[in-house]
């Protein structure tokens, strides 16, 4: 199957890293995370595609700053595909259209998420109890555009009804293109560890290709990942927030069976300073530092003297008073 510049070969995976024949790597979409600037660094560092953040489907929305700024595609390294989130199938298939029209070249359907205020109102995760309404939906959307339509998901509601198999035969059924499971239920959120059984039992059963997500934070973990559950692709999420520099490495070990060496403290301050400097450009000084805090508070606080830094910076809402001091940091790194 053909998405955007890319094709999903099912790899082979039975023998030693080596013998892999690399399968993508895709950044998860993650809301207040993945940004234009965020998903262009990713993919300048590795990741084959960066889902964006979930978008709503209430046309009533559309034209808010909030969803203008996660429509801005401007620049963006295709191909795009963007998540949408809702409850009523004539009001997602109306986004997909929308969307496109706004430069997706895929539309990812959100059935994954946990979060309270997304599952009290019966979307994201909460999904999964209503399979009548998931196939409504995922029909509604697959048949309202002509680009690829992607779901994701988690195993299930809870530990006791895991009916990510079910679901998947829906999503086949309906014309979905490929299938993104995070192995936890909602009511894990992300506690725990994710389990990959389950995703492994729907790789055995359905034909369309599965993307395995959660807690792969490292190249040995991919590995285990996709030689355990059979699955087309993986996704990152949380470990590519702290170390966004990842990406190469799972990508050089899966066609190397050798890590890349770790970057260098010059490099790290590169991708971070780069980063700060796209984030003031695309919102703005004082959104921009604020939404620079938590890229700092993940990819700095890890390091020797990173919490004190962390504290100093936390309030600060000048742009180049920020950046300074980032640069200062990395500058006196011992």
């Amino acid at each position: 199957m053909n998405i955007g510049s890319w094709q999903f070969q099912a790899p082979d995976i039975s023998g030693t890293a080596e013998q892999i024949k690399t399968p993508p790597v895709f950044l998860a979409p993650m809301a207040g995370i993945t940004d234009r600037p965020f998903r262009q660094l990713c993919r300048q560092l590795g990741a084959a595609m960066a889902i964006s953040e979930m978008v709503t489907s209430k046309a009533e929305l559309f034209n808010t700053l909030k969803t203008r700024t996660r429509l801005n595609h401007e620049g963006e390294i295709k191909p795009i595909s963007v998540q949408i989130l809702g409850t009523q199938a004539d009001q997602m298939a109306q986004a997909a259209v929308f969307n496109v029209l706004h430069g997706a070249d895929i539309i990812d359907i959100n059935m994954g998420c946990p979060a309270k205020k997304v599952c009290n109102v019966s979307a994201g995760s909460a999904l999964l109890k209503n399979e009548l309404l998931v196939s409504k939906i995922l029909s509604a959307v697959v048949q309202a555009v002509s680009v690829p339509v992607t779901l994701k998901i988690r195993t299930g509601w809870d530990t006791s009804n895991k009916n990510a198999v079910k679901i998947a035969q829906i999503a086949e059924q309906s014309g979905i293109q490929a299938l993104t499971i995070h192995g936890r239920t909602r009511a894990c959120a992300y506690n725990g560890e994710a389990e990959y059984e389950t995703i492994r039992s729907v790789k055995q059963q359905v034909s369309i290709p599965i993307i395995a997500n959660g807690d792969i934070n490292s190249a040995e973990k991919a590995l285990h990942v996709l030689q355990y559950s059979g699955v087309d692709a993986i996704m990152i999420g949380r470990a590519a927030v702290q170390a966004p520099w990842i990406f190469a490495d799972i990508n050089h070990y899966l066609a190397t069976g050798k890590h890349l060496p770790e970057p260098s403290l010059q490099k790290k301050s590169t991708i971070v300073l780069g980063l700060l400097s796209d984030l003031y450009a695309f919102y703005g000084e004082l959104h921009g530092t604020r939404m620079a805090r938590k890229y700092l508070a993940s990819m700095i606080k890890p390091l020797s003297g990173g919490e004190l830094f962390w504290k100093k910076i936390n309030k600060i809402t000048s742009a180049q008073q920020q950046f300074t001091m980032t640069q200062d940091f990395f500058n006196n790194f011992n």
